[in-house]
């Protein structure tokens, strides 16, 4: 079986990628099961070399008759189908990639020793998952690294549950506290009525702010494909500075909400609704209008939101980490990081978003990539939007986040990050992340005469724009 490695960050959990060393075994699994059938693997054949006849079959021979033109292999098929599913069937189990070396006591101060990976070895503040998940604690600053050895020592902050001590590997994550308690902050466990039941939410209230601007807006927080609603409590101080009660949601298949019906992400263009039931609570208990953040597909989410959503009009603003701006694009990337050809790649997005193709990926309905593509729909987009996104982010590229921001500066503000790989922006630099969306929030939830009153958000921010 292909495998795939999961990412190493809390908001995109699957990376997408083949492993490395699998795709032998792929390759060979298909010249076997081909040579079987008497017909000839095409991929990765020398130039010039013949194709059996019955080695060809058309797209429509996989989702029963689509217009598109071309052929397949049965190998690339395959291999197209199984990239399709991979990218909206929810993961349950997590690599944990991460290996550590050693943990020192030095008087009451814990430090560890780390293999050297692109994660461990960038500066900030961090989560650290091992034991399955049951532990977590935090890394704080790197204390020394050596390249020649591949290791990395750093200090840890708190270990909040498990014991450290006894850990060989786990996962690290951009969600550095377990729960509102690890931030000292008061919180109520409440229930938001989804369509399958129940999803669980993290109620923070606001208290009396020094400047108190918007004591009827609600911050809800909506986490990345993978991760859970802790990825939000990075946020939190930033919206209690500022007078907002905040909500941080579970949605369908995220392992807290009850799941879909057919057990697949729709990568946006379904979880929208469970946001919408949370703006929904929220205005049931006293919020007039809400500010939406979105990690990665959370960011993707939102903008379905604010495009769909009855609750649209109260939508004050949005703020979006890493955002998927357009999922063609994030496909074709992952795509390339696999070495699977494009032609592979394009098959396996019709697969998705074809009306026949969910007899294959298991889908109830197709997921409309076109609808989700903002850089199109630029115009379109008339919620004030903070988007910040790290120009090095490999497993969102960062080019529609600009490219949107590019196209409508009348509502979209991009704010350039680099070194936070992907949603770790605020690990990276918590105080720039805190200075520069409270900042742009100030400017979005000043009075206003009437909402038509509006002041258009600047495009490419040039205020705190360093990236240092």
């Amino acid at each position: 079986m292909v495998g795939l490695r999961f990412s190493k960050n809390g908001a995109m959990a699957s990376s997408l990628r083949l492993r490395p060393d699998l795709r032998p075994d792929l390759r060979r699994t298909a010249v076997r099961r081909n040579a079987a059938r008497g017909t000839a693997l095409p991929v990765g054949a020398a130039p010039g070399a013949a194709r059996s006849g019955s080695a060809k079959w058309a797209l429509g021979g996989i989702i029963g008759g689509s217009a598109a033109a071309g052929v397949l292999a049965a190998g690339s098929s395959a291999l197209a189908l199984y990239f399709a599913r991979r990218v909206i069937t929810p993961a349950r189990i997590r690599a944990e990639d991460q290996e550590v070396l050693a943990v020192i006591r030095e008087g009451r101060a814990l430090q560890v020793i780390l293999a050297a990976t692109p994660d461990s070895t960038v500066d900030g503040v961090y989560g650290f998952f091992f034991d399955g998940g049951r532990g977590h604690a935090r890394i704080g600053r790197i204390l020394s690294y050596s390249p020649a050895e591949r290791t990395v020592l750093r200090e840890v902050d708190h270990v909040y549950s498990g014991d450290l001590a006894t850990a060989r590997r786990g996962w690290w994550s951009g969600a550095a506290y377990p729960d509102p308690a690890a931030l000292g902050l008061p919180v109520e466990d409440v229930l938001i009525d989804v369509d399958s039941g129940t999803a669980p939410a993290w109620l923070i209230r606001a208290t009396p702010a020094v400047e108190d601007l918007a004591p009827d807006v609600w911050a809800i927080m909506v986490h990345g494909r993978g991760a859970t609603r802790q990825e939000g409590l990075r946020a939190v101080r930033t919206a209690r500075e500022l007078g907002m009660s905040s909500l941080l949601i579970s949605y369908r298949n995220d392992g807290l909400a009850p799941s879909a019906s057919d057990g697949r992400y729709g990568l946006g263009s379904t979880e929208w609704r469970d946001v919408e039931a949370a703006i929904g609570y929220a205005l049931e208990q006293g919020a007039r209008e809400v500010v939406l953040f979105g990690w990665s597909m959370g960011g993707a989410i939102c903008l379905q939101t604010a495009d769909l959503s009855r609750h649209r009009h109260l939508i004050r603003a949005m703020v979006l980490d890493a955002p998927v701006i357009n999922w063609v694009n994030v496909l074709a990337h992952h795509a390339e990081l696999n070495r699977i050809p494009s032609s592979v790649g394009r098959y396996g997005q019709l697969m998705l978003s074809h009306r026949l193709g969910r007899r294959l990926t298991g889908l109830a309905a197709p997921v409309d990539l076109k609808a989700m593509d903002w850089v199109s729909r630029a115009v379109e987009l008339r919620t004030p939007t903070l988007i910040v996104h790290s120009v090095d982010d490999e497993y969102v590229p960062f080019g529609p986040s600009a490219a949107l921001a590019e196209k409508n500066p009348e509502m979209v503000t991009f704010e350039p990050f680099d070194r936070a790989l992907h949603t770790k922006e605020w690990n990276v630099d918590p105080e720039r992340w805190e200075r520069q969306v409270a900042a742009w929030l100030r400017q979005q939830l000043a009075p206003r005469a009437n909402p038509g009153d509006q002041e258009p958000a600047a495009g490419y921010a040039t205020q705190d724009s360093d990236t240092n």
